[in-house]
């Protein structure tokens, strides 16, 4: 057998158990994200999961709390359950959404 031949299966082999050893973290993460949705203004100034408007490059990069263009993970279900100081609803939203004055 040639080394060119081995290194490739090795490096083949190496690739799949890499992948099937990933199968159920990604499954699981998967499950996870079904489980959750993302709610704007919810979150914390510097506590958002992503989207937080221009120049931001997201996740933890909200400016105020409760930032209308900022959003946050929550159960799904519970978004617009949960209080937002800057919603019209005073509850989070689904989309992004522009602040109230308070």
């Amino acid at each position: 057998m040639n080394k060119t031949m081995t290194a490739a299966s090795l490096a083949f082999a190496f690739g799949a158990a890499l992948t099937m050893a990933a199968a159920p973290a990604a499954a699981a993460d998967e499950k996870m994200m079904s489980e959750k949705e993302k709610c704007f203004g919810v979150a914390m100034k510097g506590k958002n999961d992503c989207k937080a408007g221009a120049g931001t490059s997201c996740a933890g990069t909200s400016k105020v709390d409760y930032q209308g263009n900022a959003w946050s993970f929550v159960p799904k279900g519970t978004c617009e359950k949960t209080p937002s100081m800057t919603s019209s609803t005073g509850k989070g939203q689904l989309a992004e959404f522009k602040e109230k004055k308070a």
